[in-house]
């Protein structure tokens, strides 16, 4: 297809928005192909959404050789299923009621609605399927940043598998992960499948995949080894050795007035702050629950989430006196009749904790024989941890979540009476994989990973266009005509081709074509119509190469 400059609605900044900090909130927004709408709803401008449907159509691609059969359900969703699976509490879930009283979801992903209609697999014979669609989502998110990276809408491919027991579902979950790293090796991107929190989804297992990037919402966590690899809300590291004072053998009080840190406590007591145990008080299903990690470590409340099996929040003020009979700053385990969840560094050693005494702490606290408590990793791993498996570096870097694979089991089939018959016409529920992908998270993920200071470069799979023509014509009739005939010709040769036919001056038209990216330019201008050649470059070189104008769909032909 031949796509005329001058005609398409392309309108490129030269300056950054003021409030982009990401690289594809940036240039995404400079090279005209996203515009904001709302906090956190974005438009796709004509050359931006045929980027996104080049991310669809290698998804698609993928999905239906793996057996994928596509369909389309309604983004509008009755909310008597979500009620049914129990995420109708979500906070972030979009509800609403039409004309008549009844009430709907805007739904952040479709397993309810997935799930209704598998009530029409009755029998083992129809077992196992694969669908799945593209679909517009939506989330409350309460703090949208970062252009495409954290949004309130958003299309989703997400796609459903169905078995009839676990071990089907192992072979779906196999055939997704290896279409998955496909998808992305055929959009150029570096991503990383990693093990998950399966969060608000559910299920037994989760693999997510993360591209490292300049921003992003998500950390990835690898071993310098390369034999371990996790999301941050998962990982676990291995931090250094304490620091430990002499033992003292029983829990002794001492006076620390003022002092509501770790880090003051330990310079008040001349300790080492891994000396310290840091009390964190949560809520979860009504009760004060007592989180306790080190003192030079930050409790991960996802990972404390998923030891309680609940939403977890902060305690306020007044639940914590209530509970502890002290102000925060003064909390520890000893004495406290709730529950207790140790972190896994704090099993064994002397530690200092509060003393439930506002103004107070005990030295010498130990596990075991000062009080009890669950124990689980509910740290978040930082630098300067080693790995869990080989005692090698553990690296942290930023990455943007593109990707996410469930096991389900019966987490939906259940609660919605998803069942089938199987050979012996025992009725058993159907065991269910979901399976998601953000194609605005791959686009953004590719201009993280592929710019420089002049723009964007695309890989050739999702570009907007194969080719750039630019026509420096000037006034020059015969100039516009031969790039026109440059174009067609591309054009007839398969190639996507965008004519720059534009009334503007040449340095705008090459800061524009570096700005979008197209994978190849071809430069028409005066010096053309007297020796026959145009200009060619890639937009990875640095610079221009001279070729006859016939041989510009040999050239293109190697890219």
């Amino acid at each position: 297809m031949l796509q005329r400059q001058s005609t398409l609605f392309l309108p490129t900044l030269r300056e950054d928005p003021a409030d982009a900090e990401a690289a594809s909130h940036k240039l995404l927004v400079r090279a005209g192909l996203i515009r904001q709408l709302g906090a956190g709803l974005w438009t796709y401008l004509p050359a931006g959404w045929r980027i996104h449907q080049k991310v669809e159509q290698v998804i698609r691609e993928e999905m239906n050789a793996i057996g994928g059969q596509e369909m389309s359900m309604p983004v509008l969703t009755p909310a008597e299923l979500w009620e049914a699976s129990g995420r109708i509490r979500i906070p972030e879930l979009f509800q609403l009621e039409d004309r008549s009283g009844r009430r709907f979801i805007l739904p952040l992903t479709h397993e309810e609605t997935i799930t209704f209609h598998a009530r029409e697999l009755r029998s083992y014979r129809d077992l196992p399927k694969i669908l799945y669609h593209f679909q517009t989502k939506d989330r409350d998110e309460p703090r949208p940043r970062g252009g495409l990276l954290r949004v309130r809408e958003f299309v989703m491919k997400d796609a459903y598998s169905f078995d009839r027991d676990e071990e089907g579902l192992d072979v779906a979950f196999r055939a997704h992960a290896d279409a998955y790293e496909r998808i992305f090796e055929r959009c150029g991107l570096e991503v990383v499948g990693v093990e998950a929190e399966s969060g608000m989804m559910g299920g037994s297992e989760s693999f997510d995949y993360l591209a490292p990037a300049g921003s992003g919402e998500n950390t990835l966590v690898t071993c310098e080894r390369g034999d371990y690899a996790a999301d941050l809300e998962i990982a676990h590291g291995v931090p250094r050795a304490p620091e430990l004072p002499e033992r003292l053998g029983a829990p002794t009080e001492v006076e620390t007035p003022g002092i509501e840190t770790c880090e003051a406590l330990a310079g008040f007591l001349g300790i080492d702050l891994s000396a310290t145990s840091k009390a964190m008080p949560v809520v979860v299903d009504g009760a004060v629950v007592l989180a306790l990690v080190r003192g030079d470590d930050r409790l991960d409340e996802a990972k404390l989430a998923a030891v309680l099996g609940g939403e977890v929040r902060g305690a306020q003020a007044e639940e914590i006196r209530d509970a502890f009979g002290a102000d925060p700053g003064s909390l520890g385990p000893v004495g406290f009749s709730g529950r207790i969840v140790l972190d896994e560094t704090l099993r064994e050693g002397e530690y200092v904790a509060g003393a439930n005494r506002t103004g107070f702490h005990l030295r010498g606290v130990e596990h075991g024989r000062d009080f009890e408590a669950d124990h689980a990793d509910i740290r978040v791993p930082k630098e300067g941890d080693a790995c869990p498996r080989c005692g090698g570096a553990l690296a942290f870097r930023t990455a943007i979540e593109v990707g996410h694979i469930f096991k389900l089991g019966t987490h939906y089939s259940a609660p919605l009476d998803a069942t089938y018959l199987d050979e012996q016409s025992v009725e058993r529920p159907i065991v269910m994989g979901s399976y998601g992908i953000g194609p605005g998270r791959v686009l953004a993920a590719a201009v993280e990973q592929h710019h420089d200071e002049r723009g964007i470069v695309w890989p050739a799979s999702i570009a907007p266009y194969d080719v750039h023509v630019l026509s420096l014509a000037g006034a020059s009739a015969e100039v516009e005509e031969l790039a026109a005939s440059v174009a067609d010709e591309l054009s007839a040769a398969g190639h996507d081709v965008l004519l720059d036919d534009r009334d503007a001056r040449p340095g705008e038209k090459f800061a524009d074509a570096d700005l979008l990216g197209c994978p190849s330019r071809v430069t028409v201008g005066r010096k053309s119509l007297e020796d026959g050649a145009v200009d060619v470059r890639r937009r990875s070189d640095d610079a221009d190469s001279r070729v006859d104008r016939s041989s510009v769909i040999d050239w293109t032909a190697n890219d």
